[in-house]
């Protein structure tokens, strides 16, 4: 990435750039706000994807078959990848991945606050394909659009793995629901759990949101924050019906002058604790991907003595 020193010149042929709806790319030259937001906000999703691994991958091992078992090992795995997709998009910025790592365990970089939340049941499985990936695809799918094009063409694969484990958890659920009168219970008292919680992922509303202007004029982001949620809640109202399943909120209902759904009042109190790291899992989190973190520090020593001896010529690394 090139310097980020004001220059009159280069700052109008990257205003040109944004406003041909072209994409940014890591030699072109960019402000030093814009390079800080990208930064801010691909490290923020990868770290979420690298968390976002710990709430599912407790149930690997408890799994009620190997199918179920092999399912959401391919998913963990998944996510895994499109942390590393990220963080190499963040790489292309000037960013530094170890860095990065130090400041999520550090308490210094955010990750989604939906990763906050214990999955009780095997049922918490199914609904964060459902309604986490689901609301995750919402959100992400304007992003392949974004103007930074490393981020933009990560954004491509994640949605549609994305959209497959949204397949793959709403499948899930269907099966629990033609069960037992204890699975529909499980299925209902794990939507109950995690509606609300998936409403917040779009962030504060849009009055709130101290980043949206500036991320659209940038066409970092397509649409506020209130858009996608309401995109969300539309596109889950018929999914919920079809399940079988009741939406926990009393006000939800169809409008039809504003051709929408209506719905309830978030508690923003809860969404502010969760963010500033005081949610039910959030030290839980942290201190998982630390020791992770610790433990797999010979593996990366192990890698860079190697390539320091394959960059030497040594034979025997070959």
């Amino acid at each position: 990435m090139t310097a980020t020193v004001s220059d009159p010149d280069l700052e109008g042929q990257f205003e040109s750039t944004i406003a041909r709806d072209q994409r940014i790319e890591p030699r072109d030259w960019v402000p030093a706000d814009y390079r800080k937001t990208m930064i801010r906000m691909i490290a923020q999703h990868a770290h979420s994807e690298i968390i976002g691994m710990q709430p599912e991958g407790n149930w690997i091992t408890r799994a009620p078959s190997l199918r179920r078992k092999a399912i959401l090992l391919a998913k963990v795995q998944d996510e895994a990848g499109h942390g590393l997709y990220l963080y190499s998009a963040a790489e292309t910025l000037g960013a530094d991945r170890t860095e990065l790592t130090e400041n999520l365990i550090e308490g210094k970089q955010k990750y989604s606050s939906i990763f906050n939340y214990p999955t009780l049941t095997f049922a918490d499985v199914g609904v964060i394909g459902w309604l986490v990936d689901g609301a995750a695809i919402c959100n992400q799918v304007p992003l392949c659009r974004s103007s930074y094009g490393p981020y933009a063409r990560a954004m491509i694969r994640i949605c549609k793995e994305e959209s497959f484990h949204q397949r793959q958890g709403y499948e899930l659920l269907l099966t629990m629901m033609k069960g037992t009168p204890a699975q529909r219970k499980m299925v209902q008292e794990a939507t109950d759990r995690w509606w609300w919680p998936s409403l917040m992922m779009f962030g504060p509303p849009d009055a709130d949101s101290s980043h949206t202007a500036q991320s659209m004029a940038w066409k970092i982001k397509r649409h506020t924050n209130d858009e996608l949620r309401q995109r969300f809640v539309d596109m889950s109202v018929p999914q919920a019906e079809a399940l079988g399943v009741t939406l926990p909120d009393p006000e939800l209902k169809w409008n039809a002058e504003r051709g929408h759904h209506d719905f309830g009042e978030i508690d923003w109190s809860e969404f502010k604790a969760v963010v500033s790291g005081n949610g039910p899992c959030n030290a839980q989190r942290t201190a998982h991907r630390k020791k992770a973190h610790e433990q797999g520090a010979w593996v990366r020593e192990a890698a860079a003595a190697y390539a320091a001896k394959r960059a030497g010529g040594d034979d025997d690394a070959r």
